[in-house]
């Protein structure tokens, strides 16, 4: 059975900043969930690097897929009496839906 390469960081870089450029780097990191070594690994070898939400975050993003499903109803519910009502409560709804998927980028 072979044995797996242990991916062993021993080289150091350093580099000079501002502090204000430090702190920026680190609370990037930390939105990032990353250490700072990390984050700046990443963003030199020019990897993808995702901000975690926060809470506050996860809970609007929750709010308002419940919006869209509502709006949706409330269209279903007029579709035969007023469509142009329906119509406009439709696009919201996509509106929104379209909003939510910006998230997933």
């Amino acid at each position: 059975m072979p044995k797996a390469k242990v991916n062993i960081k021993s080289t150091y870089i350093k580099f000079r900043c501002t502090r204000f450029e430090k702190r920026l780097l680190q609370v990037k990191a930390k939105r990032a969930n990353l250490s700072l070594s990390s984050y700046c690994r990443m963003t030199a070898l020019d990897d993808k690097i995702v901000e975690r939400f926060t809470g506050e975050q996860i809970e609007v993003y929750k709010t308002l897929i419940e919006y869209h499903h509502h709006f949706k109803r409330i269209g279903n519910m007029f579709k035969k009496r007023n469509p142009k009502l329906t119509e406009e409560v439709y696009e919201l709804a996509e509106e929104i839906k379209n909003h939510l998927q910006n998230f997933k980028k």
